[in-house]
């Protein structure tokens, strides 16, 4: 199969959206002819500098950015979306003269993950693929009664935002197109129905290299824990950390135990503050954003992951505390919902804030007290990563609905 690419983001050795652009495109290039079409800013070094070392003769980049606003992107966040938007219309042209030169079976949007930006891609006369994408979520409306005054200016913008960009006739016109379109969440998917997709399924972006899943997996299960919960990820409002602390303070717990919190970011102050006024300051750690070698070290010195987001496409870090043995205390909200489950620990329902914080303070103390679970939890977190979180794995997985959609189609 001949198969073009859109990674707008894509980078090797990076997580986010840069590491679901590189792995994609990589596992794909193992059973097909891989086209990529990406941008030179971020990633061409870094992927010139892998293929050097690891090369792969089915997989060709196809490197461009705007003609006159190349550098748009670094101008702010409302520049970056702007650029975004251009870059996709160009990578239409792009497309097509290539089409004309190569003849694609098939095209597939991978990044960005976001399912209220049109895909020009989808213009293209061969079966199109949209994603997986995200961006449906939404906290809900009882939490919002925590944010700051910049919280909530923040999630009012993100509605507008995905409002225009949900209405926007190309970016319905990318739906109506996908001859297959996957969401990374429930919400995301009910959004792309209500924008004309006929086939929408759940899959999520995020995955773990067989090597980051054999070097997590050395990571001991802890039976006689130190008493110690963390929390990764940008101090931001939605992120849900406040929730965290709260839990944190209402847990049965021994006076020995700690919570860290690693990561930076506008809410850290108020964090900080928040520890004070619950009696829980000498317990709570704060850590500044460290190299990914040293974060899975401290990880793997913890307890469990507490990761209660609000809203959510993603969570990377779920997967890899899954696949270190570590239980995740998570909300029955977005990517980390499909991503845990009861057997790998413990999704709590998001009715309102005080439900929530009761809920994950019974799971903590549940989790201190029962060794026996923690262990079990560890165990099936594993399995789980590695059955249907590998990018080998998710590799096969895409080629195999690609080799069905062809047929389809014939």
């Amino acid at each position: 199969m001949k198969v073009l690419l859109s990674a707008y983001a894509c980078e090797p050795g990076r997580g986010t959206e840069l590491g679901v652009g590189w792995n994609t495109v990589r596992e794909v290039a193992r059973y097909c002819e891989v086209w990529v079409l990406t941008r030179p800013d971020d990633g061409r070094e870094a992927i010139e500098a892998e293929l050097a070392r690891n090369p792969i003769p089915n997989l060709h980049f196809v490197y461009f950015t705007l003609p006159i606003w190349g550098d748009g992107w670094t101008w702010g966040q409302g520049a970056f979306q702007i650029h975004y938007y251009l870059w996709q219309i160009q990578a239409y042209f792009v497309a097509r003269k290539l089409h004309r030169d190569i003849g694609f079976d098939l095209a597939h949007h991978v990044t960005f993950v976001k399912h209220s930006t049109p895909s020009f891609l989808s213009l293209l006369p061969i079966p199109f693929i949209l994603g997986p994408v995200g961006g449906g979520e939404t906290a809900p409306k009882a939490f919002f009664r925590d944010f700051s005054r910049r919280g909530k200016l923040y999630e009012a913008l993100r509605s507008l935002s995905r409002w225009i960009g949900e209405r926007d006739p190309f970016s319905r016109i990318t739906a109506q197109r996908s001859v297959l379109a996957w969401a990374t969440t429930d919400d995301t998917a009910k959004r792309l129905v209500s924008m004309g997709c006929k086939n929408v399924q759940i899959l999520s972006q995020v995955g773990l290299l067989s090597e980051e899943v054999e070097q997590l997996a050395q990571y001991p299960l802890i039976d006689q824990a130190p008493t110690r919960f963390i929390s990764i990820g940008r101090f931001l409002h939605w992120k849900g950390f406040h929730l965290g602390l709260r839990a944190f303070a209402q847990a049965s717990l021994p006076p020995e135990a700690e919570y860290w919190l690693v990561g930076k970011g506008v809410e850290q102050e108020a964090l900080q503050s928040l520890a004070i006024d619950l009696g829980i300051a000498a317990q709570v750690k704060f850590l500044n954003e460290m190299p990914r070698t040293d974060l899975l070290q401290k990880l793997g010195t913890c307890m469990a992951l507490v990761h209660p987001s609000l809203h959510e496409s993603g969570g990377f870090v779920c997967l890899e505390a899954m696949a270190a043995g570590r239980p995740v205390i998570c909300l029955d909200l977005g990517g980390p919902a499909v991503q845990v489950t009861a057997e790998t620990g413990f999704k709590i329902s998001a009715v309102d804030p005080d439900q929530a914080v009761q809920e994950m303070a019974k799971a903590m103390t549940q989790l201190v007290q029962e060794p026996e679970l923690r262990s079990r939890l560890g165990h099936a977190g594993r399995e789980r990563v590695n059955t249907f979180f590998n990018w080998e794995s998710k590799g096969k997985f895409l080629v195999g609905v690609y080799k069905t959609i062809l047929a389809h189609q014939g």
